[in-house]
């Protein structure tokens, strides 16, 4: 029995055995397999933590827009005021001649969109962004009208879909 040892231990001497060899092997593997699930999993929260937050910023930011023209409107256009349309009279982007104009908030689509009297509507969300509910609700509050607004958007897809809703309620302001 001893020379058999001896004469693995002469054999290690010159290099490694086979089971060296795959035992170093599955222990590189597991470990090359542990740092690219890592990895993996980094890249997912990364990629799901940019879609939430583009989801929220552009929530935001439609209705810092809408806030900001509902506060600076003469009035409420009721005429063409529904649940899923705002109509605002504004003394901002007069056309000549005029001491007032109308601006529009509509869906178009899957987006908001902005429409200045006389002019083409523009979309206030980014084509990443999927708006899937846009409402408005008339609040008679004291001697000013109020406005909330509530949106709805959803930015990416499958497991990394995420889904965001934010109300804010405007009034207008008397000058």
């Amino acid at each position: 029995m001893n020379k058999f040892f001896s004469y693995i231990l002469k054999n290690n001497e010159k290099g490694f055995s086979l089971v060296e060899i795959v035992v170093s092997l599955t222990l590189f593997s597991m470990i090359l397999i542990a740092v690219i699930s890592f990895l993996l999993s980094m890249n997912n929260s990364s990629l799901k933590t940019k879609v939430d937050r583009d989801a929220v910023e552009s929530a935001k930011n439609v209705i810092e827009k809408i806030s900001g023209e509902i506060r600076s409107a003469k009035s409420i256009y009721t005429p063409t005021t529904t649940s899923t349309q705002l109509s605002l009279e504004t003394s901002k982007y007069l056309v000549s001649g005029e001491n007032s104009s109308f601006v529009d908030f509509f869906m178009c689509g899957s987006a908001v969109c902005f429409k200045k009297e006389g002019q083409d509507a523009v979309a206030l969300t980014p084509n990443s962004v999927v708006v899937t509910n846009l409402l408005f609700v008339q609040i008679s509050t004291g001697t000013q009208p109020s406005v909330q607004v509530s949106l709805t958007t959803n930015a990416g897809s499958g497991n990394n879909l995420s889904s965001i809703t934010l109300t804010s309620t405007a009034s207008l302001r008397s000058y």
